[in-house]
């Protein structure tokens, strides 16, 4: 069974509209599948998320940023909730916020309790990927983190967990928690921390103790294009999945990576992301589907929607879609369907991006792969 995670919820309040994380786009998303008749299938069905309780976030977030969360949210605001990450321009306090982000993480562990119960082999909640939040503070868009949390129960019942980034952000919530555990694989292919938030996830950060070589990080240059963006997960981060031989994979879907997306600068389309889930699919694991970054809102709900064909089988976007995407996606920018154009880059540009990228490739063959028997 696939699951696609929402509730109408999600679709009103949310975050302010002067923050660029637009919460409208899960909704939007569920429109467009909606249109593609990709949610009334035999294998295909809807689900409402459930809210994360207190003792459930407990098991990672600290008790006292909890309970800031819910002063915040009711217009109480302590000095010390700045120290907590709460009141910046990437973490806005709003009426509510606390009730509204434990909903849309709460879609995420309700995803990986489906996997656990037999109930779904593919999940995907938009409306997660919060990787950024750290145990007791907010940053970077993410109160609660969700993958964390999910991951976490996935492990305390016995599974090997695969944790495959796609944002364009590194995934230094998610990173910090398993970096010494052997339990829960963290791979991130991210735009370099020496041009964009967070600042972390070097290629040498792999894991310490037990964890060494269960934390892999590709950084990338600005320009990356689809070509080489492809040759670095296939070549240095597919193996080491693979080797992990993991039970259920969690991807975070996010599509601020894409050409035009205003808070980032790599230089791909919807088609580098669309072969690589192409890619983990074979694997034939269960996989955990979440949403994440993506500032320009019709390419993103574009791209999760060509995810979620996809994760069901049904890419058609090429075939039948033609002449559709401007009505369909209520834009008039390509009327190709779901998947991007190719885009053109400066070839000087994609020498230097190129030989950047096959560096980082040498090193994590260099010096991971040998940590998982890979020869």
């Amino acid at each position: 069974m696939k699951a696609f995670i929402h509730t109408s919820e999600l679709d009103t309040g949310g975050y302010p509209d002067a923050c660029p994380f637009n919460t409208r786009r899960a909704g939007k998303t569920r429109h467009t599948i909606i249109g593609m008749g990709l949610l009334d299938g035999k294998e295909t069905v809807e689900i409402a998320p459930q809210p994360l309780g207190e003792k459930e976030l407990l098991e990672f977030h600290t008790a006292e940023y909890l309970a800031a969360l819910q002063q915040a949210q009711t217009g109480v605001f302590r000095p010390e909730f700045v120290d907590m990450g709460l009141g910046t321009p990437d973490c806005p306090v709003f009426d509510g916020m606390y009730d509204f982000c434990r909903l849309a993480a709460g879609g995420t562990v309700t995803a990986a309790r489906l996997m656990l119960d037999g109930k779904a082999d593919v999940a995907f909640n938009p409306s997660g990927g919060f990787h950024h939040a750290a145990a007791g503070a907010a940053a970077g868009f993410c109160y609660i983190n969700d993958i964390v949390l999910a991951a976490t129960e996935l492990a305390a019942h016995g599974k090997r967990v695969a944790f495959v980034d796609l944002d364009v952000h590194h995934c230094d919530g998610v990173q910090v928690p398993f970096y010494e555990r052997e339990d829960v694989l963290v791979v991130s292919i991210h735009e370099s921390g020496h041009t964009l938030f967070p600042g972390t996830g070097d290629v040498r950060e792999i894991g310490a103790g037990k964890g060494r070589g269960f934390t892999v990080n590709l950084p990338l240059p600005v320009g990356t294009y689809d070509e080489i963006y492809e040759k670095a997960f296939r070549e240095a981060l597919l193996p080491v999945i693979k080797a992990y031989d993991a039970d259920i994979l969690i991807v975070e879907l996010g599509m601020d990576s894409l050409a035009g997306d205003p808070l980032a600068h790599l230089h791909l389309t919807n088609n580098a992301p669309a072969r690589i889930l192409e890619w983990l699919m074979r694997l034939e694991k269960p996989i955990l589907a979440t949403g994440g970054g993506g500032y320009n809102v019709q390419n993103t709900v574009r791209g999760w929607s060509l995810m979620w064909s996809i994760l069901c089988g049904e890419d058609q976007s090429a075939d039948l879609m033609i002449g559709m995407g401007g009505v369909m996606l209520e834009n008039t920018d390509w009327s190709g369907g779901l998947r991007d154009r190719v885009l053109l880059s400066d070839a000087g540009m994609r020498s230097d991006v190129a030989r950047q990228v096959n560096a980082q490739i040498e090193w994590i063959k260099e010096h991971v792969f040998p940590l998982h028997g890979i020869l």
